[in-house]
C-alpha cells in the first residue's frame, strides 16, 4: 500500500511539474513573439515627443499571463505607432497599494505581487514610450479614512473626488459579493483601494500636465485604476475609450461610453436584411445549443433536458414562470442598479408574488458561472434560497448552477420570464416569450423588453402578466432584440481573432497567433482601421457591413 501511494504520489507531482513546465514554454514563447513583433515596429516607427500622445492604460486585467483586454490594448498601442500616432504606455511601478488582480480574497493584507507585474510590462513595453507612477503616501488622507466604517468608506470624498463610490465596484468584484462585511479585513482593503486611487488620481494629472494628451485609452473604466485615469481625463476634457471583451470569441468593444453598460447607438432605420437575418439564425442555433463562449469562456459545457421530474411539475401547475439570475459582480455594476438597490433585493419582492400565486410554478434558475473556478461568488443565489427557506414553497423549484439544464426550454415553456439584467432576457425575447426585466441590461436602452421606469410601476406590470390568462406579445420587441443582437455581434464586437488564439492553459488567457507589423495597419486590417479612425478621429468603433 506504502508503495501504491509514493507511486501514486510520485505521478502526481510529475504531472504537475509537467504542467509547469508546458505553462512556462508558451509563456515564454508568447513573450518572445510580443518582444519580436515590439522590435520590429520600433524599428520602423520612429515619435516625436512634441506631439500630443495617445495615452494607454490597463493595470486591472494582467500580472502574469495575457488576457484579452491586455492584448486589445496592446495589439491597439502597435496599430496607433505604425500609422503614426505618438502613444505613451501609463506603467504601475508598485504605484498602488494594492490592485484588483493582486488582491488575495483570502488574506487581503497580502501585498500584491508587484515584481512579476512590472516584469511582464517590461516584457511588454521595452520598446514604447512609457510613465511610470510610484506611489507616495498622503498621510492626511490615510488619516481620514482610518476609523470610517464600511457606509461612511462607501461615501467618502476627499478634494472633491468620491473615491469611496469610485472603488466600490472593484471592491464588490473582487470579493464576489454585492453586500460587504463590515470587518477589519474588508475596511483595510476598501482603504488601500482608495489610496491606491488616489495616487493613481494624482500620478495621472502629472502626465497631462506635462504630456497633454489628445486620447486616452482604458479597460472599462470602471475598476478603480481605470476609473481614476478615466476621471482625471474627463475632468480636463479629454476623449476617454474605454474597452472591453466583445460578444464574438476574441472580439473587442469599444467606446467613448462606459463600456461594461455597452451603449449602442443603432440607427432608427436600421432593419436587418434577409442574409443579416441568416447570420443571426446561424449564431442563434448554435448559441440555443450551448455552444457559445464569451472571453474564451465557455459557459456550458454540456446542455440537458428538464429531466421527467421538472416536466411533470411543469404540468401539474397552471402556469410556468421562468426566473433567471445573474452572478453578483454582473449586478453590481452602478448603472445596472435602478429600480432596486440589488439582485437580492429584487428577489425579496418577489416573495410575496410566489406566495399569492400558489397554482403557479415558479422555477428559478442561478447563473452557470457563479461556481466558475478562481471566480466563484461569494454571495450566491443559492445562499439566499436557504436564507428565505425556499423549502417551505410547494411551487418553487431551484436549478442550481452546477444543474446545466436547457435554460431555453424553461423559455419556451414558460407564460413570460422574470431576469434583473442577464443576457437570457434578450434570448429570450428574440425567442419570442414576454420578458419583464428587473434590472437596467445592456439591451433595456432599446424597447427588447419590459422595463417600467420604477419599482412600482414593476410590480404592477408583474401582477398584470400573473393574472392575464395570455400576454398579448409584442412583435416590436422580438425585431428589436434581434436588432440589437445583430448590433452587438457583428457591428461592435471588432474581430480579433486574425491576432489572438486560447492560451490553452488558462481560461480567458490568449497568446499571439503568426502575423507580422503589416498586418496591423489601416489598409490592411478593418478591425485597425476602425480603431485608428475611432481613437484619432472619433469615428464610430462599428465595423462595416
Amino acid at each position: 500500500m506504502r508503495a501504491t501511494r509514493e507511486k501514486s504520489g510520485f505521478f502526481f507531482r510529475g504531472s504537475v511539474f509537467i504542467r509547469q513546465m508546458t505553462v512556462s514554454a508558451r509563456q515564454s514563447f508568447n513573450d518572445r513573439r510580443i518582444l519580436k513583433l515590439d522590435s520590429e515596429i520600433a524599428r520602423i516607427t520612429s515619435q516625436t515627443n512634441n506631439t500630443a500622445p495617445i495615452v494607454i492604460f490597463n493595470a486591472s486585467t494582467r500580472i502574469t499571463g495575457l488576457s484579452q483586454n491586455a492584448a486589445f490594448a496592446l495589439l491597439t498601442a502597435w496599430a496607433l505607432r505604425l500609422s503614426g500616432q505618438r502613444v505613451i504606455q501609463f506603467i504601475c511601478s508598485q504605484g498602488m497599494k494594492q490592485c484588483i488582480l493582486g488582491t488575495s480574497r483570502e488574506n487581503v493584507w497580502r501585498n500584491p505581487p508587484c515584481k512579476s507585474c512590472m516584469a511582464q510590462s517590461q516584457r511588454f513595453f521595452r520598446n514604447s514610450e512609457q510613465v511610470t507612477f510610484t506611489y507616495h503616501e498622503v498621510l492626511p488622507l490615510k488619516s481620514a479614512i482610518e476609523s470610517l466604517n464600511i457606509q461612511q468608506l462607501a461615501t467618502f470624498s476627499y478634494e472633491g473626488v468620491g473615491l469611496g463610490e469610485m472603488v466600490l465596484p472593484s471592491i464588490r468584484w473582487v470579493l464576489r459579493r454585492h453586500h460587504l462585511f463590515d470587518d477589519h479585513n474588508t475596511k483595510h482593503l476598501y482603504r488601500q483601494f482608495i489610496l491606491s486611487a488616489w495616487s493613481v488620481i494624482k500620478n495621472f494629472e502629472e502626465l497631462i500636465t506635462r504630456n497633454k494628451p489628445k486620447a486616452v485609452l482604458v479597460f472599462n473604466g470602471m475598476f478603480f485604476p481605470e476609473a481614476a485615469v478615466r476621471h482625471v481625463a474627463l475632468k480636463n476634457n479629454i476623449r476617454v475609450i474605454t474597452h472591453e471583451a466583445g460578444i464574438q470569441s476574441f472580439s473587442g468593444f469599444f467606446t467613448e461610453g462606459e463600456a461594461t453598460a455597452y451603449p449602442l447607438s443603432i440607427p432608427h432605420n436600421y432593419k436587418l436584411s434577409a442574409a443579416q437575418n441568416k447570420q443571426l439564425d446561424s449564431y442563434l442555433e448554435k448559441r440555443f445549443e450551448g455552444k457559445f463562449s464569451m472571453a474564451d469562456v465557455q459557459f456550458w459545457p454540456q446542455m440537458n433536458d428538464l429531466g421527467s421530474d421538472l416536466l411533470n411539475d411543469i404540468q401539474r401547475y397552471q402556469q410556468l414562470v421562468s426566473i433567471f439570475t445573474n452572478v453578483i459582480f454582473d449586478t453590481s455594476q452602478p448603472h445596472s442598479n435602478t429600480l432596486y438597490s440589488d439582485m437580492f433585493e429584487w428577489l425579496d419582492s418577489l416573495l410575496p408574488v410566489i406566495n399569492q400565486y400558489p397554482k403557479t410554478l415558479f422555477v428559478i434558475r442561478a447563473h452557470p458561472d457563479e461556481t466558475r473556478p478562481g471566480k466563484t461568488s461569494q454571495e450566491t443565489v443559492a445562499d439566499w434560497t436557504k436564507h428565505r427557506e425556499l423549502q417551505i414553497y410547494e411551487n418553487v423549484r431551484f436549478i442550481n448552477p452546477e444543474q446545466y439544464l436547457n435554460s431555453y426550454e424553461l423559455i419556451k415553456k414558460a407564460k413570460f420570464v422574470l431576469v434583473y439584467n442577464s443576457t437570457v432576457g434578450l434570448e429570450a425575447a428574440i425567442l419570442g416569450v414576454p420578458v419583464l426585466s428587473a434590472g437596467r441590461a445592456r439591451f433595456t436602452q432599446y424597447p427588447t423588453v419590459t422595463f417600467p421606469k420604477t419599482r412600482v410601476a414593476y410590480l404592477k406590470k408583474l401582477d398584470e402578466f400573473m393574472k392575464a390568462k395570455s400576454i398579448k406579445r409584442v412583435p416590436s420587441q422580438q425585431t428589436q432584440a434581434r436588432r440589437f443582437l445583430y448590433f452587438q455581434l457583428f457591428k461592435t464586437s471588432l474581430p480579433f481573432n486574425k491576432y489572438l488564439q486560447a492560451d490553452g492553459i488558462w481560461r480567458g488567457f490568449v497568446r499571439l497567433t503568426n502575423f507580422g507589423p503589416d498586418q496591423l495597419r489601416a489598409e490592411n486590417s478593418e478591425t485597425m482601421r476602425v480603431l485608428i479612425e475611432g481613437i484619432i478621429s472619433g469615428k464610430p468603433f462599428l465595423a462595416s457591413e
